[in-house]
């Protein structure tokens, strides 16, 4: 089997790094929602060695996970658990969550399930990390993600960039807040949250 590649990923990895870097500082146990390929685990893992990363995604792309984790020795990295946004989430508390490029993805009403997920095993305290594309205002930030939210569609109708409205409405329900939020390159953000 061929390792799973995404281009996406090893083009932002270094400036997502940049930023956890400084945000997961205080972290210890990290959980990634929708590990994907694993390039970014494998990554961040590698360079963040004071964290425990915990991959997790749904059945179908454990295989590719494994591909890449079986490549690297590193005794921060684990191996994926089973997280399906429908289900109860296989974990206990963690004190931070990241997540990449999942929320345009998947349905609103399992983006709504995400941060029910991570209310109920975010400690207090701990940092919740999203990167990807969001409007504001409800306006798309450039012309290439209006594209992209047409191309989405097209894909799946229950799929489109998120409002960050909508997002921090959905996130102060769990009682995180909004403390920074980053520009990234590409158009896109690393919004970070806090749990109090």
């Amino acid at each position: 089997m061929t390792k799973p590649f995404s281009q996406s990923c090893e083009n932002n990895k270094h400036a997502i790094l940049t930023v956890l870097t400084r945000e997961l500082m205080q972290s210890q146990r990290i959980l990634e929602v929708g590990t994907g390929t694993a390039q970014h685990a494998v990554y961040f893992a590698d360079k963040l060695a004071h964290l425990t990363w915990q991959t997790s995604d749904l059945a179908c792309n454990h295989a590719g996970i494994h591909h890449w984790l079986d490549s690297v020795s590193l005794d921060n990295l684990k191996r994926p658990l089973l997280l399906d946004l429908n289900q109860p989430w296989p974990i206990e508390k963690v004190d931070g969550i990241f997540t990449a490029n999942t929320l345009h993805i998947v349905s609103w009403p399992l983006v709504s399930n995400f941060f029910h997920g991570v209310g109920k095993h975010l400690s207090s305290g701990g940092k919740l990390c999203i990167y990807g594309p969001f409007n504001y205002l409800g306006q798309f930030t450039c012309q290439s993600n209006a594209d992209f939210d047409v191309w989405l569609k097209d894909i799946d109708v229950e799929r489109g960039i998120r409002d960050i409205e909508a997002i921090n409405q959905l996130a102060n329900a769990q009682g995180l807040t909004l403390m920074n939020d980053h520009t990234m390159p590409a158009n896109n953000r690393l919004l970070v949250f806090v749990k109090f």
